[in-house]
């Protein structure tokens, strides 16, 4: 097999497998810098999955279906925050109960109002001949998604809101001393507030994407786990968006091996391809140094704001 050949295969099966895990990743990056995790975003995802494809179902529009999933996942987020920021529970906890509502009410609303796998239109790809001449990834760039493409503009521009705003300096006070934060004035409940919905919409979103832009079609388990993996990401890319997207371009890639190694019919064991990803994800972070020095430090922990201790 040639490389002009391979190259080509491997990006294009690589992009929609990362984009997911990208716009989790970015929204639960924010949500962990104010001192907050959510894995509950598998469950949010799915929900995000099932509302935008139901509204392109009925109503063949799939944008307002995506714009749905992402007010959808920010209610979750606020349910999360209510839980978590207000009633100061357990955030592991809390969001196992997350995963399960959104995962049990999708199931339940699909089979109530839809039965049995539907085909939508969805989002169509691109067509940017210009792009046609980049040599290897020319053809894959000018044949992707606009949702692709507005993810891929999400990484710079979180880069930009976490570490050169006054925004994102309140998030990073929040998330490393919220008791200095507070006593220089920022509300320490409100900043988590903000993150924990930003992150609820960006896995909505994420989901939607799978249902309409990629799958077209809503099936029990089309998250197949990309939330919890997009959290373990964002300890990877050591909170930083660029961290986070290289993450995710190394498990993407891994993930669109292992297919291609497959469909060229390599020798080599189907079931060691399929872990590969998997494997490689837990290698990258065991192996993965100086994590303390970046991590928040209040990280998981509830802000009481009359403990003095």
């Amino acid at each position: 097999m040639e490389w002009s050949e391979l190259i080509p295969g491997l990006v294009a099966a690589a992009v929609p497998m990362a984009v997911p895990l990208l716009l989790v990743g970015l929204g639960e990056m924010f949500d962990q810098r104010a001192g907050m995790f959510n894995l509950g975003a598998e469950g949010i995802m799915m929900m995000g999955a099932f509302v935008a494809f139901f509204i392109d179902l009925k109503l063949q529009m799939p944008w307002v279906g995506l714009l749905a999933a992402l007010v959808v996942g920010g209610i979750f987020g606020l349910l999360m925050g209510l839980v978590c920021a207000t009633f100061r529970s357990k955030q592991g906890i809390a969001g196992i109960g997350i995963y399960m509502l959104g995962w049990g009410l999708s199931g339940t609303l699909f089979r109530v109002y839809v039965g049995g796998p539907m085909p939508i239109h969805g989002i169509p790809a691109l067509n940017l001949s210009f792009l046609q001449g980049i040599p290897y990834i020319g053809h894959v760039l000018a044949t992707l998604n606009p949702m692709d493409y507005v993810t891929f503009f999400l990484i710079p521009l979180s880069g930009w809101l976490l570490f050169k705003t006054a925004w994102g300096l309140k998030v990073r006070a929040v998330g490393t001393t919220p008791r200095a934060a507070d006593t220089l004035g920022i509300d320490v409940i409100r900043i988590r507030y903000q993150c924990i919905i930003l992150a609820g919409a960006m896995a909505g979103l994420a989901g939607a994407y799978l249902s309409v832009c990629q799958a077209k079609i809503f099936a029990d388990n089309i998250t197949a786990g990309r939330g919890f993996i997009a959290v373990a990401l964002v300890y990877f890319g050591r909170w930083s968006p660029w961290g986070v997207a290289a993450g995710a371009a190394i498990f993407s890639l891994a993930a669109a091996a292992q297919r291609l190694i497959q469909f060229y019919g390599f020798k080599f064991p189907y079931e060691l391809a399929l872990i590969i990803p998997y494997v490689l994800v837990i290698v990258v972070l065991a192996c993965s140094r100086n994590r303390n020095r970046v991590e928040p430090a209040a990280l998981g922990k509830p802000y009481f704001r009359e403990y003095r201790g």
